[in-house]
């Protein structure tokens, strides 16, 4: 049985919340907001709560995690336009190691190294293989946790990368950069072949995760009705805007348009050199800027969000990336004009509930 904090005649309010948000219609924000503390109605289970899926032995079975995943979800809040989703974490681009890297598991995250050195681009070779350990995991946990949550949980993608980004996990950083002068087309060949598996594996996951709950989400939790994904390429924050456009935009038009709806990961000071070309593709339908460790909060950047909303693209961040939490959202409005077209995405603590309802009630979204 499942005892959530949300039904179907929510999810019916959802969908066509985010339909309208989607269309551009919406005359409001989208809010995500979650807060822990709900009374479960049972136990927790035996199995600890780990960010990463990978950190449970493979001898842990499917079902269990999925349990864990749903009791965590039963402790929850789901206010404004949140939604309760989940989607298997196995590391930021792991389609490297379905591709054939070993995934390691790190004290806080997951790397992703080749089994043996690539001494030459000619010796890679990138094919679909439906025994590969991880990929029967992720297919484990997806089928059980689709059976456990009885529809009323968006499953989402996992986190399969960026097409340079996985051709470093084999090649590693600084020899992909010396590839890119060195061997230019057997770089621009490979990435089109992990494009090819990229949007292989895409699909095989959505085959599972449709039947159980029709809709799309991703490590980003935006609903979609149609498919969406958030794109990235981290390793383009160390390549020239001339390079952006050879190596990394032709295969980024091309799953964009593949997609019904869009947002591409700005991650970095370097990656605002290409931002322009970002927003020159038609076909992508949002933005989210991460400034980065070090630098101020999202709401420093007046002049970043005025170039994406003057696009025409969609706006999304976290409440963490700024210093001012929830509030980051009326002074993000404030300089842009309005809020239309934004979905700020967070938890909230239990000492700000109040705040966090406000809030809610300003917009529209209670």
């Amino acid at each position: 049985m499942v005892n959530l904090d949300f039904d179907q005649a929510r999810w019916d309010r959802t969908r066509e919340t985010y339909r309208q948000w989607w269309a551009g219609t919406l005359d409001r924000p989208l809010i995500h907001l979650e807060m822990k503390g709900r009374d479960p109605g049972r136990a927790a289970p035996p199995l600890p709560a780990y960010e990463f899926a990978s950190f449970y032995d493979l001898s842990i079975p499917a079902d269990a995690i999925a349990d864990r995943w749903l009791y965590d979800l039963e402790c929850t809040h789901f206010l404004g336009d949140a939604f309760p989703s989940i989607r298997p974490n196995f590391g930021p681009g792991v389609i490297a190691a379905l591709l054939g890297t070993e995934l390691h598991n790190g004290d806080d995250t997951v790397w992703f190294h080749p089994k043996e050195p690539i001494e030459s681009l000619d010796d890679l070779r990138f094919t679909f293989d439906p025994e590969n350990v991880w990929f029967r995991r992720l297919c484990d946990v997806y089928r059980a946790a689709a059976e456990r949550f009885e529809g009323l949980v968006q499953l989402g993608m996992t986190d399969l990368g960026g097409n340079l980004d996985v051709l470093a996990s084999f090649r590693s950083s600084q020899s992909l950069l010396l590839d890119l002068y060195d061997a230019p087309q057997q770089v621009e060949r490979l990435l089109w072949d992990v494009h090819a598996m990229w949007w292989r594996y895409f699909e095989a996951f959505n085959a599972i995760i449709q039947p159980a709950h029709p809709g799309y989400t991703a490590w980003t939790p935006i609903y979609s009705e149609k498919p969406y994904y958030i794109l990235q390429s981290d390793f383009c924050y160390m390549i020239s805007p001339p390079m952006f456009e050879q190596f990394v935009k032709p295969e980024l038009v091309a799953s964009c348009e593949k997609l019904a709806a869009s947002f591409y990961h700005v991650d970095g000071l370097g990656q605002l050199a290409h931002l322009d070309s970002l927003l020159a593709i038609e076909s992508l339908d949002g933005v989210q800027w991460v400034p980065g460790a070090g630098q101020p909060g999202i709401t420093h950047w007046p002049e970043v969000y005025r170039k994406i909303r003057n696009a025409g693209k969609l706006i999304q961040f976290f409440t963490h990336q700024d210093d001012r939490g929830i509030a980051s959202l009326d002074c993000l409005a404030q300089q842009l004009g309005s809020a239309r077209g934004i979905i700020m995405i967070g938890h909230v603590p239990a000492d700000q509930e109040a705040e966090a309802l406000a809030l809610l009630e300003k917009y529209g979204a209670a």
